[in-house]
């Protein structure tokens, strides 16, 4: 039982959102109380004191999409990589990776991903895999890491056709063989969706093949209009638009993701909206790629279930978050729009979209919720409470200022320093795996 006292409590909870010296006490994998510093001490004299030291108590982050595939590419150069277009980015880049990732590689992109999360206080993710190398049993090794690292996954393989069928047809059998394990092992921590890839790179044949596989046991985690290439492509091969392609296969649905989706109709959005189908914008990998901006505001207005992730160009959801908001506003040509909107995709709907998978209540701190608490190094020099910490947050903090994670209430991080977790030799390893996977790249 730990107690986590001296700091500003952030609730994110109507009823009691704001303790000025405030305190949680974390009981098992739940909060257990909580109140102000000098009542919760005076009730919980036995429990492991584990101290704020003035910094801000609030929930854990949520990133409702990222690729764990992409863990060993940082300050990667490949020879001759010079793209033009989405399409060139991605065959020359990562599908260059993926097609060489084998399983130990794919375990320590695991491992790097995960450090990283726990690092900036992010305790739950939507991951979306692709090991083309070695497919079979991929999901598994991340699933192991997972458990061993201690934070909340839900996860898919990404179907394509763009390798050959044989490869396709493992890729099915890896989501199908996961997605079984995990309705059998029922663990609140682990839970999985049906992959796909973007649907240029899938044939109404694989579409067929990956619905009957999945046969309604878990929804879909795939990428939409992305590029205009999947755009092109649907109306050219199949005389439909995406999601009206998506929307004829009966993929969409209330436990369905579509990535991206940055040029999507509003005919479209209809479709989305009608069918409760969740949509996760990332602004950055969009920016990064060229492909375009999200219409996040026309989504939100038009009541899409619309959360916040980050294609794993980062594992920093308020650098998501700013990056949100600075788009839509460069995009609108109007500085006084977005604010509401990306705070809510952040802060509110990822733990709604987190609803339609786990048991557990994320996104709040609250009796009986998940004790999924971080603590963030933040001495505001301006007024600070419950009314203006999404200001405070987006102008003044950034993930990196996290110096402690509770996930489930398993204390990962404290004071910057990780419990139970070797980093350096986790780091060694992924070190080996790294200059192994970057020696075939450029081999």
């Amino acid at each position: 039982m730990y107690l986590l006292f001296n700091g500003k409590v952030i609730t994110r909870d109507s009823s009691n959102p704001y303790i000025e010296k405030g305190a949680v006490l974390i009981d098992g994998n739940s909060i257990k109380d909580i109140g102000t510093e000098e009542e919760l001490k005076e009730k919980y004299k036995d429990a492991t004191y584990v101290d704020a030291k003035g910094g801000v108590i609030m929930p854990a982050f949520i990133n409702a999409h990222t690729h764990i595939y992409s863990g060993l590419a940082r300050g990667l150069s490949i020879d001759g990589y010079d793209p033009h277009n989405f399409y060139e980015i991605l065959d020359g880049m990562w599908w260059n990776i993926d097609r060489k990732l084998t399983l130990k590689a794919t375990r320590a992109s695991a491992y790097a991903t995960y450090l990283d999360c726990i690092r900036n206080g992010v305790t739950t993710i939507f991951d979306h895999h692709a090991s083309f190398c070695e497919i079979e049993n991929s999901l598994f090794e991340i699933a192991d890491v997972a458990k061993e690292m201690g934070v909340r996954s839900c996860l898919c393989y990404e179907v394509s056709d763009r390798d050959g069928e044989q490869k396709c047809d493992q890729a099915i059998k890896e989501n199908a063989d996961f997605i079984k394990y995990c309705k059998d092992k029922n663990d609140d921590m682990l839970k999985a969706m049906f992959g796909m890839h973007a649907l240029f790179t899938i044939s109404d044949k694989t579409f067929e093949k990956c619905v009957k596989a999945n046969d309604n046991m878990s929804g879909y985690h795939i990428h939409i209009c992305e590029g205009l290439n999947d755009v092109e492509d649907s109306h050219k091969n199949y005389g439909m638009s995406p999601v009206e392609r998506l929307k004829k296969w009966d993929i969409l649905g209330e436990k369905t993701i579509l990535g991206h989706c940055i040029h999507v109709t509003e005919d479209e959005m209809d479709i989305i909206k009608a069918s409760d189908t969740m949509v996760v914008n990332n602004p950055q990998s969009n920016m990064s790629n060229a492909v375009g901006c999200s219409p996040v505001l026309k989504m939100y207005e038009k009541g899409i279930m619309l959360g916040l992730g980050t294609d794993a160009y980062t594992h920093d959801m308020l650098e998501s978050l700013k990056a949100a908001l600075t788009i839509q506003r460069h995009h609108e040509g109007k500085a006084n729009v977005g604010f509401s909107e990306v705070t809510d995709m952040l802060f509110k709907n990822n733990a709604k979209i987190c609803s339609r998978y786990f048991d557990s209540t994320l996104g709040v701190l609250k009796t009986g919720a998940a004790a999924d608490v971080i603590v963030v190094d933040y001495k505001p020099f301006t007024e600070f409470s419950d009314k203006n910490v999404d200001g405070h947050l987006i102008f003044g903090v950034n993930g990196r200022q996290v110096i402690t994670t509770f996930a489930a209430g398993r204390l990962l991080y404290k004071d910057r320093e990780f419990v139970d977790i070797d980093e350096e030799k986790l780091n060694a390893e992924i070190l080996v795996s790294a200059k192994d996977l970057w020696h075939k790249l450029n081999g």
